[in-house]
């Protein structure tokens, strides 16, 4: 049953079925992450995770969407080798791509917060492609300008154009997907 806000939470703290939902889409985030494989100019990877992100944000509310991808972010700070690469531990925290790991709690949570009430492919497909992509990319070019010292015309190079057609099409996917198994949910 879908609450008629996206926003409502129970007075009481999460329910079974939040915290089911929580965790299988966390488990997903972990899993799509695996599938990833770096290019030889950036530091950054080409991961699924991008997919993760987003039908995590379209099929949870923004508050659960916030905390499930906050847990990802912290499980894998504290050693668990779920990042992008298979990788864990504060070394990503503190490197080039820094910005994006510590982006995606905040952008998984506009993009749950915009997709609004209805199920709509077209909806979905605009908050992941022009909320999801775009907001991604801020922290992780900060970031990779940042660390490397390099200009903003080489970061961007670096953290965001190799990236754009790939992400927009796991964006797409993600709308797909969340459009799916929200009409599951609503059985």
């Amino acid at each position: 049953m879908l609450r008629e806000n996206a926003l409502d939470m129970p007075k009481a703290g999460f329910t079974v079925q939040d915290m089911t939902r929580m965790a299988i889409c966390l488990a997903f985030c972990c899993a799509t992450a695996f599938i990833s494989f770096p290019l030889p100019f950036t530091p950054g990877l080409v991961t699924a995770l991008t997919i993760g992100i987003g039908l995590t944000a379209l099929v949870l509310p923004p508050k659960l969407a916030f905390i499930t991808l906050a847990s990802y972010v912290f499980l894998g700070a504290i050693g668990l080798p779920i990042f992008p690469g298979g990788v864990g531990g504060m070394g990503r925290l503190l490197g080039p791509t820094a910005g994006f790991y510590f982006g995606w709690p905040l952008v998984c949570f506009l993009q749950s917060y915009f997709k609004g009430q209805a199920v709509s492919f077209r909806r979905y497909a605009l908050v992941t492609v022009l909320i999801g992509v775009p907001f991604t990319y801020v922290g992780g070019l900060i970031s990779m300008v940042t660390v490397l010292q390099v200009g903003w015309y080489e970061g961007f190079m670096m953290a965001v154009a190799p990236f754009v057609f790939g992400d927009v099409l796991k964006a797409l996917l993600a709308a797909f997907l969340g459009v799916r198994i929200n009409k599951m949910l609503q059985r």
